[in-house]
């Protein structure tokens, strides 16, 4: 039946392509914002459906693969949706449906100006996401790392501020170097390998690496994905950034150019080096330890932050790193459970920075001290708050405690308590930096305010619903990780397939 393989083979594809079609719709639709704002919406659900459409076979073992265009013998573009790259997909396009949702309400309820060049950078974004996502190999993969890069610029600049510009320099400062590294690290490995594919257990596994140049290979590695990952000490462009729009801080945070970091290192863990080499060559050790020395450090720095996205964006650096330290353990539980968090971090995170974005809009603060009794005025967004805080402390039934899990069991399995440690730690760090959030919203009276600042209830729908919607997901999640989507089911496959070595991916 060659019919139904070629429409297949073409679903990667049109889910990249889709919201790439989008943009110069939303340009010409400027003067009119409902037609502008229901392209966006339009791609974004086109884009989820079409990436929905490739779960089924990523369940089944089934891949879609398509070869876009061959440079050279062995070096070409292509896309190809394996378990993890329609993981991730997933978690991206069904974000960017609420985001967009919430976009509306935002830059309609804060008076943002440039609003379609707003619109039009964020479709680019999600195209170069689901790229990344679908790369078929270190080049494509290189491509739309670079121009996610370049899309998200704007956004980050977008207030034109002299903070903002500030931060933008400083954002492609670190992000455009690290493209520098990821291309050298890239041709080094074709190189040596004759080919650039991702291979399920490494694509260096049967390369002979001296160790020296193998460590030097892996560090290019790191840190040409480690600033996106935000992985000390390349992380300091991340709190700067916090100068955008809130739901640019979400898709920085939750949906887009941080995932996009930590999936480059299990990319590159699982499917370039592979258990084999990584383990040889004391790589394990090496990542674990950066990332439980980044984990604990930017726990710390979050406890000192009054600004609410300031404390939120130290919390994602923190929880990015739970992700590289459950790869880096080389364990089944650990793997699984950090390929997990990539989900379950992404609605507990999003659902904060729209309930900070909610806050902002309606009441004008922006400083945790501002906060005392806001639950009270808006308890719909402080109560999906307090879920989102209890789950990224690790409390049950929200779908963190359930990732969290795994990676202490992960860190059992691979003989390193130590991990488990700083995993404890950790969750109690959390706790002391978002529960005094949620005890000033609710149990603090509030503070005096004139008529004239005064605004009771909550914000506009079209931010509460989508912070609530977010919330919810985040409790089902926790309780039924395999319900729907089958999130848990491809995170323990993503693990078999890396850590198991040869095979389809």
């Amino acid at each position: 039946m060659p019919a139904p393989v070629l429409v297949s083979s073409l679903v990667p594809l049109a889910a990249v392509l889709v919201s790439l079609a989008a943009v110069p719709l939303i340009l010409l639709s400027a003067r009119r914002p409902n037609l502008r704002e229901f392209w966006t919406l339009a791609a974004a659900f086109a884009k989820l459906a079409l990436v929905v459409a490739l779960l089924p076979g990523a369940l089944a073992g089934r891949v879609a693969e398509t070869r876009l265009l061959e440079l050279s013998p062995g070096v070409a573009l292509g896309l190809r949706a394996d378990p993890l790259g329609v993981f991730f997909a997933l978690v991206a396009s069904a974000l960017w449906v609420l985001t967009s949702f919430y976009s509306i309400g935002y830059v309609r309820g804060a008076g943002e100006k440039r609003q379609t060049r707003y619109f039009a950078s964020f479709a680019v974004c999600l195209s170069a996401t689901v790229g990344i996502a679908f790369a078929a190999n270190l080049l494509t993969f290189l491509v739309f790392y670079e121009v996610l890069t370049i899309a998200t610029y704007p956004l980050v600049v977008h207030k034109e501020s002299r903070e903002a510009i500030a931060a933008g320099r400083k954002y492609l400062a670190f992000a455009l170097s690290a493209g520098v590294a990821l291309i050298a690290a890239v041709a080094w490995t074709h190189t040596l390998a004759g080919r650039l594919d991702f291979v399920a257990g490494g694509l260096l596994e049967d390369v002979a690496l001296a160790p020296g140049a193998g460590r030097a290979l892996f560090l290019l590695f790191l840190g040409g994905v480690g600033v996106k990952a935000a992985i000390v000490p390349l992380q300091s462009w991340l709190p700067a950034a916090m100068v955008a729009p809130t739901p640019v801080s979400a898709l920085l945070h939750a949906v887009a150019v941080v995932k996009s970091g930590v999936f480059g290192v299990v990319r590159v863990v699982g499917f370039v080096f592979g258990p084999g080499w990584m383990r040889e060559l004391g790589l394990d050790l090496l990542l674990a330890g950066v990332a439980g020395a980044t984990i604990l450090l930017a726990s710390l720095l979050a406890l000192k932050q009054d600004n609410l996205k300031a404390r939120l964006a130290y919390s994602t650096i923190g929880h990015l790193s739970y992700i590289v330290l459950g790869v880096a353990l080389l364990s089944p539980a650990g793997f699984a459970g950090g390929v997990f968090h990539l989900a379950t971090h992404a609605t507990m995170k999003i659902t904060l920075f729209f309930c900070a974005g909610a806050i902002y809009v309606h009441l004008k603060k922006d400083r945790i001290s501002q906060l005392d009794g806001v639950g009270r005025e808006m308890p719909w967004t402080m109560g999906a708050f307090a879920v989102g805080a209890a789950g990224l402390a690790g409390v049950p039934p929200v779908n963190g405690f359930l990732s969290k899990w795994l990676l202490c069991l992960g860190s059992l399995e691979a003989g390193a308590p130590w991990a488990l440690a700083v995993l404890l730690t950790s969750g109690l760090l959390n706790a002391a930096y978002f529960f005094p959030i949620v005890h000033r919203a609710f149990f603090r009276p509030a503070a005096a305010q004139s008529d004239e600042a005064k605004r009771k209830g909550e914000a506009s729908p079209l931010l509460v619903v989508p912070l609530v919607t977010t919330a919810l997901a985040s409790l089902a999640l926790g309780a039924f990780p395999d319900a729907a989507l089958g999130l848990f089911e491809l995170a323990r496959a993503v693990a078999v397939s890396a850590l198991g070595g040869g095979g389809a991916s």
